[in-house]
């Protein structure tokens, strides 16, 4: 028998099932596939301990006894529901995150991407949209802005909008400055947003050719074809299974030499699609599509 601590107090214990069944783990279980057959939000290949956290947080809020109790507010409270996805949801980000990265992007993708005569960018899981505007001032500083289209996309709608508003707290702007000059910028970032109180508001220019729209990269498909592919930090969340679904989906969505870039602890490597990518970059994760995988492989 164990006690259990939860966010907002609440104490209970914890009674080991029959048989050594982990009953907490069953609930889990329950309450990810009841959202996925009643939400169609599929959670079921997240990280175990990373989803049993998030849901003891919601728990405590709700003030639920259980994941069961939970869940039961969840199937009937669309509200809850919508509270819980913002829990569930991936939305930890920042302007010029591993400003490397960006540098590297700079130094070693934009030189290809300027022998097209257009280009198509993905930011997957952009949550509430720094790194797709981060992406557009470098679009913008190397010249190419006008002639590519990026795709921002997420399974959270609210996050979203918050993306479209490209409104953030002006005091996250004296860190973003220095990622940004780390990043290689040519100008001061104070050039690309307006001041108004605690809020810097980005020019709108920078969305103009961004399309921000809902896509769940667990359970939606390829929806074009791109000449590089930003997915950071976002499968560090899935397991394994799930990791290999998802490199699924972007190799299809990449055209044959594009680029595709991930989070620092995230990796081709162990996938069956690292035979078809070139190491880019290894240390800053870029790598680039260079063959074909054979039929049945993707």
């Amino acid at each position: 028998m164990r006690e259990i601590d939860h966010p907002a107090g609440v104490r209970e214990v914890d009674h080991p099932a029959p048989g050594g069944l982990d009953l907490e783990e069953l609930e889990v279980e329950l309450i990810l596939e009841a959202i996925c057959r009643v939400y169609g939000l599929d959670f079921r290949g997240y990280s175990r301990a990373s989803i049993r956290r998030r849901l003891r947080r919601r728990m405590g809020e709700e003030g639920a006894g259980s994941i069961s109790g939970l869940q039961e507010r969840v199937l009937h409270d669309a509200g809850c529901m919508s509270r819980l996805l913002q829990d569930l949801s991936v939305s930890d980000t920042e302007m010029f995150r591993d400003p490397r990265f960006f540098r590297a992007f700079r130094e070693k993708v934009v030189p290809a991407l300027r022998t097209y005569p257009f280009v198509r960018i993905w930011t997957a899981g952009c949550a509430t949209g720094e790194e797709t505007y981060s992406l557009a001032i470098v679009l913008q500083e190397e010249g190419l802005y006008e002639r590519a289209r990026v795709y921002a996309t997420d399974m959270n709608e609210r996050v979203l909008d918050r993306a479209r508003a490209g409104e953030y707290p002006i005091t996250k702007m004296r860190e973003y400055t220095r990622n940004y000059i780390a990043a290689g910028g040519t100008k001061a970032l104070s050039a690309y947003y307006r001041a108004d109180g605690t809020t810097a508001r980005f020019h709108p220019d920078l969305a103009g050719n961004v399309i921000f729209a809902q896509h769940n990269l667990v359970s939606d498909r390829s929806f074009n074809e791109f000449n590089a592919i930003l997915c950071r930090n976002v499968m560090i969340y899935f397991d394994r299974a799930l990791q290999e679904q998802v490199h699924g989906v972007l190799y299809e969505s990449l055209a044959m030499f594009g680029v595709l870039g991930l989070g620092a602890r995230e990796s081709i490597r162990l996938t069956r699609y690292q035979p078809y990518y070139e190491e880019l970059d290894g240390r800053e994760k870029l790598f680039r599509k260079v063959r074909w995988a054979h039929s049945g492989s993707s």
